[in-house]
Order: structure tokens, then C-alpha cells, then sequence
């Protein structure tokens, strides 16, 4: 029996255009914009919402709630100080962002408080009580 030398490449289509894109000029695809990475949390009254956002200018950055769902969206601005082509590596994101994020209750959206320490924003939103059952007495007349 012969022995075959494994190749990642052999019956993987994915890999050659994983290949590709690899080539790919970077300038192609670099966008101007990013995402925000976020964690949702909630205690007993309220959902949090925490983003970073460092370097990014909390005058700048712009919060709504509507129908349960927060949206965050924002600028950080690029100080030009290298010329492009004397980069090695250039990671870190710059440029307009934009974020929505369905809440896991219903919340007061106009009573949120937003906080801004460190780099993080930290954004606490009551939940709306939520509707009680309600238990109806019948009234039984006699009838004679």
C-alpha cells in the first residue's frame, strides 16, 4: 500500500478562495468604518450594554432606544501622523461605526443613563415592569 502526503489544499474548496482573498490588495479590503464589540448584561432592573471605544470622543457618539432596540453610532477621528506606505501592519480601526443591539426585555428607553470611563461606555437601561396577571372576581347575582 502506498502512502499519500496529505494536503490541506486537495478536495477544499474553500481554500482556494480563502487563497484568493488572501492576495488580495489590502487597500481593497479595509474598510473606513468598524463595529464595535459589545457585551449585554441585565440584573434585576436593568440591562447594561458595554462597548470600548477608546480614543473616541463621547460628544461624538450618539445613543437611541426604540422598540427595544439600542442603537450606538459614532466617529473616532484619524490623526494623520505616518504617510500609509510606511506602515508594517496597521490594525487599528479608525473611522465612522454604527451598532444596533436587540435587548432581551422591554426597558424604559428615555429613562438610560450612559456613562463614559476609561475607554468604555457603559450604558444602563431600566426594564419595564412587566405585566402582572390580574385576577377578576365574578360577582354572582341570586336570581329568585
Amino acid at each position: 500500500m502506498r502512502l499519500i502526503k496529505w494536503n490541506p489544499s486537495i478536495g477544499d474548496e474553500w481554500g482556494d478562495l480563502e487563497k484568493v482573498f488572501s492576495d488580495f490588495p489590502t487597500f481593497l479590503t479595509q474598510t473606513k468604518g468598524f463595529t464595535p464589540a459589545i457585551d449585554v448584561y441585565q440584573d434585576k432592573n436593568n440591562v447594561i450594554v458595554e462597548t470600548p471605544l477608546p480614543g473616541v470622543d463621547p460628544d461624538k457618539v450618539d445613543i437611541s432606544i426604540e422598540n427595544d432596540v439600542l442603537t450606538i453610532k459614532g466617529e473616532s477621528e484619524y490623526k494623520k501622523e505616518i504617510d500609509e506606505k510606511d506602515y508594517y501592519r496597521k490594525e487599528v480601526r479608525h473611522g465612522s461605526f454604527y451598532r444596533n443591539i436587540a435587548l432581551p426585555a422591554h426597558v424604559l428607553g428615555d429613562k438610560a443613563d450612559a456613562d463614559y470611563e476609561n475607554g468604555i461606555l457603559k450604558i444602563k437601561i431600566p426594564k419595564a415592569e412587566e405585566s402582572k396577571p390580574k385576577t377578576i372576581k365574578i360577582k354572582a347575582k341570586n336570581k329568585k
